[in-house]
């Protein structure tokens, strides 16, 4: 997925600030999984909801006001009730920052359950 870096996006220092890098991770993500046929929303509606455990984030280099980001993500781990993903965050090939986010299986009582076979299936495509 490609980002602009708009004004919006940085601080006062010009940089992009720290914390809209989730909300990239976040739209990444969700392009990831929509690309493979899975609708969250659907899901959501059935049931089915994935809430963020944990992130672990390494910034290596700031994203200023109006560079072009690339985002790339990809599947790390695949469990019964969880999926971990790797993804990073580059301009122009120099790598600016990565995460590991593992995203957990609910169910609308926001108890752990199993991943669908839908999800699951989407997911080794």
């Amino acid at each position: 997925m490609q980002k602009r870096i708009y004004y919006h996006d940085t601080d006062c220092g010009g940089v992009v600030y720290y914390a809209n890098y989730l909300k990239y991770f976040e739209e990444a993500r969700t392009e990831y999984m929509q690309e493979r046929g899975l609708n969250l929303k659907e899901l959501s509606e059935k049931g089915t909801l994935f809430v963020v455990r944990n992130v672990n984030i390494d910034y290596k280099a700031p994203a200023r006001y109006a560079d072009t980001l690339e985002i790339s993500t990809k599947i790390n781990k695949i469990r019964n009730v969880s999926v971990e993903f790797l993804q990073e965050i580059k301009r122009e090939g120099k790598l600016l920052v990565s995460a590991l986010t593992t995203l957990v299986c609910i169910d609308k009582n926001f108890r752990p359950c199993a991943m669908c076979d839908e999800f699951l299936n989407s997911l080794s495509k």
